[in-house]
């Protein structure tokens, strides 16, 4: 496995942080026996190596344009990736995600210092406020007590006047705040997906927040993979980023990958994509999709653990099926074998690769989106190649639907033992039992 390192990482003294990280990384490295290459980095290497590691905005923006993006990591995203890897009990991350009253949290804390600095002298009035209005906050606290990442939001249903172009007068959820200062476990992700949740629940359509936007924002970056486009300026600066749930009519010429990605949680599920039932051990099921309403928290996660995948919205699968007919854009509804024996869950495929029998392609498909060790991965291809899909996870259904249900209404004959294609006549029925908002849904 071949990881080049951007040397220009080195010429950084300010960051301690980034600094033990590095070291740790490079040890990390060493054990996983992977080549380390540092040198400057151009476009092209993005195309021929393994990894690339680097803090240059500017290379992972161009890598996500190239659809690179999950081989280009951040130093703390490949330190998490590759610890995971050589070290067989790190399955599960801690993540005690606290619900808090903002009136209860530091206002010292160093997560509000840039906060302090953009807003002043706003911003002690506006926390004031807050806090006395008995705002909540979602927080992410790291082992030194400091808040590693927060998220407040609220709903609204007023125009925004105070910007060019105004907004009209419309229901919205607003993120009042979404900063994150440890990258680990996935959490910006998990609260974009929070967000939309909400907003689903709430039958909201539209989320925005405002942000003073700096050259090579890590925010922005984050947020433009959900569809969060800069829709307004506001009069003080600011740029407000909006993101629809709802595909309108003027977009209804996007491909299905484009729906799936900028109107998330919407998904096209036309004629012009396949659509495939693929069966999931409980195991696995559990892993990647924590927030099912059935599922049982384990005593880890009581304990203050939480499994990384579940945070996240773009996912990977691997198994030993055959998908060769899978192709970028089609539909995967998730049928959870053994004990459940039902679809529980879509979503839709970003990517498959085939036929993988080397670790370390293995991890450089996946690392960014779930956590294996060496070890589970070597297993993975002791017996045959691999099979890997990468997919954005968008709705468990409603109420899932078993399997005498799926006999009784000819969708399929039996349990699947791998990957099927079905008919789009089936699968309407599917989501017709399953109880799919059709809001969501493009044709």
């Amino acid at each position: 496995m071949k990881i080049l390192l951007d040397s220009k990482i080195f010429e950084i003294r300010t960051d301690n942080v980034l600094l033990n990280n590095l070291q740790d990384l490079l040890a990390a490295l060493k054990d996983a026996e992977a080549e380390v290459i540092i040198g400057e980095l151009s476009l092209k290497d993005l195309e021929k190596e393994d990894f690339i590691v680097t803090e240059d905005r500017d290379i992972h923006k161009d890598a996500t344009k190239m659809e690179l993006d999950d081989r280009v990591l951040l130093v703390e995203e490949a330190l998490q990736i590759f610890i995971n890897y050589i070290n067989k009990d790190t399955k599960i991350a801690p993540l005690p995600l606290k619900r808090e009253f903002v009136r209860d949290l530091n206002y010292d804390d160093p997560i509000f210092d840039s906060l302090k600095e953009e807003y002043m002298p706003e911003f002690e009035g506006w926390f004031k406020k807050i806090s006395y209005e008995g705002r909540r906050s979602w927080v992410y606290y790291r082992k030194n007590g400091r808040i590693g990442a927060i998220l407040i939001y609220k709903l609204e249903a007023e125009p925004i006047e105070d910007s060019k172009p105004p907004l009209p007068e419309k229901k919205r959820l607003k993120v009042s705040m979404l900063k994150v200062t440890f990258i680990e476990h996935k959490i910006g992700e998990l609260f974009i997906k929070m967000a939309v949740d909400v907003s689903v629940k709430n039958n909201i359509s539209e989320i925005y927040l405002t942000h003073f936007t700096k050259s090579n924002d890590p925010l922005v970056k984050l947020i433009s993979e959900y569809g969060f486009n800069k829709a307004a300026v506001k009069n003080n600066g600011e740029d407000i980023f909006i993101k629809k749930l709802v595909v309108d009519d003027d977009a209804k010429r996007l491909s299905p990958i484009e729906v799936s990605k900028i109107f998330y949680p919407s998904f096209y599920d036309g004629d012009y994509v396949k659509k495939f039932v693929v069966p999931i051990r409980p195991g696995y099921h559990n892993k990647l999709f924590t927030d099912y309403s059935k599922r049982q928290i384990t005593l880890s996660e009581y304990a203050d653990e939480f499994v990384v995948e579940g945070n996240t919205i773009k996912k990977a699968y691997i198994s030993h099926s055959n998908i060769k007919a899978m192709k970028r854009g089609d539909l995967i509804l998730f049928y959870r074998s053994e004990d459940e024996q039902a679809v529980t869950s879509l979503g839709v495929v970003e990517s498959v690769h085939i036929g993988i029998e080397d670790s370390g392609q293995i991890l450089q498909l996946v690392g960014k989106r779930t956590v294996f060790t060496r070890e589970e991965i070597d297993r993975w291809i002791e017996r045959n190649p691999v099979s890997i899909f990468l997919f954005r996870h968008h709705f468990h259904f409603k109420k899932p639907v078993d399997l005498d249900r799926l006999i009784e209404c000819q969708v399929i004959k039996a349990a699947p033992q791998s990957a099927m294609e079905i008919s789009s006549g089936k699968y309407a029925r599917i989501k017709d039992m399953g109880g799919i908002d059709e809001r969501y849904t493009v044709h």
